[in-house]
């Protein structure tokens, strides 16, 4: 009997992943203010969290508001997954950037130059009955730009649209994967959750992935 898996997400990029692993998953927005949660553990803490600390945090929130909802209306036994990515490169992070005056501004800073792409996940364990239990880890791997990108390159890429709305404005697995010499690392990290370590979480939490599968 196969289990029940909800992607605590709306990127089209985790649920490609997650399909191509043989899971078709539900998908459920989370309500979170991911600025408000960062801005409220900066404040508590007296500074800035660090990139691992802060992808962690907002994946756990985010699987756990969908977890919560879905332990409430009582009828899902299964995992609910949640991620958040950001990039680190030059010490400085990169969420999305969301203009294509800042993708350009940092595409030509990135050329020939080797970044941290940093992967929170949380899983949750939810079943009928019982409280939701979770499991957590972060995952990075590094990212090596190719340093003849030219700026007619750069131009046409942002113009697509695609680096805009993702973390560190760039893809390993669409138009961007060209202009990416090495990735050092598990490659699913890059595209938006470790595959590895999703099915390490669920293992801690009793669940076979195999068992996940559709």
């Amino acid at each position: 009997m196969n289990m029940r898996v909800c992607l605590a997400s709306t990127s089209p990029a985790r649920l490609m992943l997650l399909r191509q692993a043989g899971i078709e998953p539900l998908t459920q927005s989370p309500g979170v203010d991911e600025d408000a949660v960062a801005a409220a553990a900066a404040a508590e803490r007296g500074a800035e969290l660090a990139p691992a600390d802060l992808v962690l945090l907002l994946a756990r929130a985010k699987a756990a508001d969908v977890a919560q909802r879905l332990a409430e209306d009582g009828s899902f036994d299964g995992i609910v997954i949640g991620g958040d990515s950001m990039f680190e490169i030059g010490g400085r992070v990169y969420g999305k950037p969301y203009t294509a005056e800042e993708a350009t501004r940092r595409w030509q800073e990135m050329r020939g130059d080797t970044g941290i792409l940093h992967s929170g996940h949380s899983v949750f364990r939810v079943s009928p009955g019982s409280d939701p239990v979770e499991a957590t880890a972060t995952a990075e791997a590094s990212v090596t730009f190719a340093e003849d990108i030219t700026d007619a390159e750069i131009a046409a890429y942002v113009a697509s649209g695609e680096p805009l709305l993702v973390a560190g404005a760039f893809t390993v697995d669409s138009l961007g994967g060209a202009f990416i010499t090495r990735v050092d690392g598990d490659p699913s990290t890059v595209v938006g959750m470790s595959l590895s370590t999703v099915r390490r979480l669920a293992a801690d939490l009793g669940v076979t992935w195999t068992d996940l599968w559709s």
